[in-house]
């Protein structure tokens, strides 16, 4: 009795610490679940989702115009906020006349930003139309939902080092479950 009972918990820390050893990598360095809080980024998430967000491809690529991305908030990094990126490094970035415009190698007079997330009949506003040059470790970050997204027109730019991941998956609720790739923009 004594025996299988010493067998038993034997045999429960060994598969406790295998559970360990698989689950605590892949969650402290592959993907990490997150919940969504506000309405920035609607219609594309709404409060109380839950999503995954994948922490690995940075480390080997970097972010894409039209990811959305987890980012530590630049004035108190213990936030946690969801955007989509629009601006990339050495890119310069207008707001004007309620569109969003890109200035760089491929399009030096600047080119209109083609945003098809937005709901139709949405602007995009700004306090001024001034040109937002990125640093090489800069990007611009929008909320698809541009009245009442808190993002780099309130706070300016986002280092690159500030980016925890992109979203790979939204798991809740189930009815809106999706896999989310990289939008393949337009000009």
């Amino acid at each position: 009795m004594i025996r299988n009972f010493f067998s038993f918990t034997f045999e429960l820390i060994k598969v406790v610490i295998i559970s360990l050893v698989i689950i605590i990598p892949i969650r402290y360095f592959l993907i990490q679940p997150f919940y969504v809080k506000g309405a920035s980024m609607e219609p594309s998430f709404f409060d109380h989702e839950y999503l995954i967000i994948d922490e690995i491809s940075y480390r080997l690529n970097d972010p894409e115009r039209g990811d959305i991305v987890v980012f530590r908030y630049p004035k108190n990094p213990q936030e946690y906020f969801i955007k989509r990126v629009i601006g990339l490094p050495g890119e310069r970035v207008q707001i004007k006349e309620g569109q969003v415009y890109v200035y760089n190698q491929e399009n030096p007079d600047g080119v209109k930003l083609w945003e098809p997330y937005l709901t139709d009949g949405i602007k995009t506003y700004s306090l001024s139309e001034e040109i937002i040059i990125l640093a090489e470790d800069e990007y611009y970050l929008l909320g698809d939902n541009r009245n009442s997204s808190k993002d780099s027109r309130s706070f300016g730019p986002v280092k690159q080092s500030f980016v925890i991941g992109k979203v790979l998956l939204r798991g809740w609720p189930f009815n809106r479950i999706k896999l989310f790739e990289t939008l393949e923009y337009q000009y």
